[in-house]
């Protein structure tokens, strides 16, 4: 070991610690640096800033012990070897270790300078040749080829995964079976006779053969047949390695087809493809340049980069002579860097009118020392068109946003508006009371800000799922009003996927705010197990049945909704009059349900029970 071994010591025992030094001091044939800490996130700290090319071990730390100790250490530096330190009774998990991926352990008291030294030199190159192996394995099975070892008679001895997606045999199926019965049998003899020559110490050269899959099919593959020898050197095995080139055996075909659809595709999505030829400053043209020029071939047969740049539109002509310029007074050096260019500009057509155009192209050789540009023009106006058609949409549902925002905020003020007067109306005001109402119009903000998170997290979209509105809306109400409510529970009946846009969404979430924090703040008075319910459904009428009968569509404009808030508390008082209220939560229930053109209904036999229908869209 030449160079600088870099040793991480992990010991809270100082004795202990200072023995290895004296130990690696005296008896160690290597140069090294040597670092001690005490404890394990001391060592995960220093492993995280530095690398080592071994750990000393101790299992017994301040703040971790045993085999978690090495497991923590291991998991997050699987490379590095470590070698246990274990007390005299600790032997078994000091091997229980190894098996786990430690790479050995030494027992205190019984470590000596030289058994030491040694240890660590092994663990370092154990662990080297385990990499190696551990990356040949790795090559083996990531490989697309299939990878297969034949003893001299003929027999699989390993068989990796793409051999079984060649093939269509597991290994399984076919260690320890002839390698004959992956080849049809017109070639048996060709595979002998290769294998032979491979045995005798001839070189055999990648060939092309057939095989054959498990399913029957006769495939065509390139196979390589290597030597496999031992650490002496001597023969053991041959290296049989195949490539599926069923495919790539029709590619010759498929690229005369190819060029031809390519023709028809190119001409058929607007695209040009073009040869500049630099020297002698013309301009060939394939696929139909009509099409996106509005000139013919023959109108175009002697034009140059000048007649070009004279049809771009000014604003875009300096930036594109000067792109094109670049490419024909560089193009060696673009050769050799591999740079390609692109640009967007306007051309103006035969007709006067311009079109934009998506310019890609690189430089390329013609023959030995002359310097070409090969690209592909694309029109792409009806794309610009279109980006612009949705940029300006963007700005309108920006804009929209913005309206549904000021018009939520509109309604805060309204709200605020309307507990100011309240307050107006009183001879005297608590402060509690303040609290109480700053409170109630906290959950009316949140009920709305949760609408437009739905919206949000929804991508943006004009309706939110209402279920799970409501769901998010009452456990926080359930939060702000727990003090007091400890054992209330909450019973929820939400049909999935109801959507509701924000014209019944806003209105709706109000009321079903302004109904459950009714239900908890005076419902259950010195009552220890209260329930809400809340209950949003579908109610069908028959004139949408017979609407549906000849549609398709679920959610037809006659769709009716009922949604309940009840609870079984003390109940409301009869004194309160839903048509006439006099308490600004029931006067605000009042007013939304009539906004959304709703029913409201009140039960008070058990309980209090809210009952609304509304339609929806």
């Amino acid at each position: 070991m030449e160079k600088n071994i870099k040793i991480l010591l992990i010991e809270d025992n100082s004795g202990d610690a200072y023995l290895i030094e004296e130990q690696l001091e005296e008896f160690a044939n290597f140069s090294y640096e040597l670092k001690n800490v005490e404890t394990l996130n001391e060592a995960l700290s220093v492993l995280k800033e530095q690398t080592f090319d071994v750990i000393l071990l101790d299992l017994g730390l301040p703040d971790s012990d045993g085999i978690n100790t090495f497991l923590k250490i291991y998991n997050k530096n699987p490379l590095i070897p470590i070698i246990i330190l274990t007390g005299l009774n600790d032997e078994t998990i000091g091997s229980y270790a190894v098996k786990k991926g430690a790479q050995d352990f030494l027992v205190k008291g019984q470590i000596e300078g030289k058994l030491l030294q040694s240890t660590i030199q092994y663990s370092i190159e154990r662990k080297k040749a385990e990499d190696k192996i551990y990356k040949l394995a790795n090559v083996v099975e990531s490989s697309n080829d299939a990878i297969i070892t034949e003893s001299f008679y003929g027999i699989v001895t390993s068989w990796n995964n793409s051999a079984e997606k060649i093939f269509g045999y597991s290994a399984k199926e076919m260690l320890g079976r002839p390698i004959s019965i992956i080849s049809p049998p017109h070639v048996h003899e060709e595979t002998k006779k290769l294998s032979n020559k491979i045995i005798h110490g001839d070189t055999v050269r990648p060939y092309e053969t057939s095989g054959l899959r498990k399913d029957g099919m006769i495939i065509d593959i390139s196979v390589t047949l290597s030597p496999v020898f031992d650490i002496s050197g001597k023969l053991t095995a041959i290296s049989f390695i195949a490539r599926d080139i069923t495919e790539s055996r029709s590619i010759a075909t498929k690229l005369r087809e190819s060029e031809e659809r390519c023709r028809i595709v190119t001409e058929q999505a607007g695209q040009l493809v073009y040869e500049y030829d630099i020297d002698n400053d013309k301009i060939y043209w394939a696929s139909d340049v009509k099409k996106i020029t509005g000139y013919t071939q023959n109108e175009l047969l002697n034009t140059g980069m000048e007649f070009w740049i004279d049809n771009v539109h000014p604003e875009d002509r300096t930036e594109v002579l000067n792109q094109k310029m670049k490419y024909c007074d560089q193009g060696i050096q673009l050769i050799g860097d591999k740079e390609n260019f692109h640009m967007e500009y306007r051309f103006r057509r035969k007709d006067r009118n311009y079109v934009h155009i998506e310019d890609n192209g690189f430089c390329a050789l013609k023959g030995s020392d002359s310097i070409k540009i090969l690209g592909v023009m694309t029109d792409v106006t009806e794309k610009k068109e279109t980006k612009d058609l949705l940029k300006r949409i963007e700005e309108i549902r920006k804009k929209e946003i913005h309206h549904r925002v000021k018009n939520n905020l509109q309604v805060i003020c309204s709200l605020l508006d309307l507990q100011m007067e309240n307050f107006r109306q009183r001879e005297t005001v608590q402060i509690l009371d303040v609290l109480e109402t700053f409170r109630e119009s906290q959950n009316r903000v949140i009920s709305m800000a949760l609408i437009h998170e739905e919206l949000y997290e929804n991508g943006g979209n004009d309706t939110l799922n209402f279920s799970l509105y409501l769901k998010k809306l009452v456990q926080s109400l359930f939060q702000t009003y727990k003090v007091g409510n400890a054992n209330t529970a909450l019973n929820t009946d939400l049909e999935e996927s109801i959507f509701f846009n924000m014209d019944i969404a806003v209105p709706l979430g109000t009321i079903v705010n302004e109904l459950v924090s009714n239900s908890l703040k005076h419902a259950f008075p010195g009552k220890d197990n209260g329930e809400i319910r809340i209950k949003l459904c579908r109610e069908e009428r028959e004139e949408c049945k017979d609407n549906r009968a000849e549609s398709k569509n679920e959610d037809c404009k006659c769709t009716r909704f009922i949604l309940i808030v009840s609870d079984n508390g003390v109940g409301m008082s009869e004194s309160i009059d839903i048509e006439n209220p006099d308490t600004l939560g029931i006067q605000l229930v009042s007013i939304l349900v009539d906004q959304i053109d709703g029913i409201l209904e009140l039960k008070r036999e058990v309980g209090t029970e809210f009952t609304i229908r509304f339609t929806a869209a």
